[in-house]
């Protein structure tokens, strides 16, 4: 379900037990802003999280043998440094 800002601040404890059935969607000027969940499911959401740091460590999208990195053989350009 969605709610108006003004209209979850008015019935707040109704978004709560609403939760609990169902993430609760919050709207500003008709725009989602907030998702109210149920406890649970946002541990549930949690405990599949990776900090940025492992994410980087556990290299998902990359795999060693399609890594190849080619260096140019060519010269440097000439630089003027007078």
């Amino acid at each position: 379900m969605s709610w108006q800002v003004q209209e979850a601040k008015q019935r707040f404890s109704e978004v709560l037990r609403a939760a609990h059935d169902a993430p609760q969607v919050v709207t500003k000027h008709g725009q989602d802003v907030a998702v109210v969940l149920d406890i649970e499911e946002y541990r549930r959401l949690q405990r599949g999280a990776l900090t940025f740091a492992e994410f980087l460590r556990a290299e998902p999208l990359l795999d060693d043998d399609d890594l190849v990195i080619e260096r140019s053989r060519s010269l440097p350009r000439e630089v003027d440094l007078g």
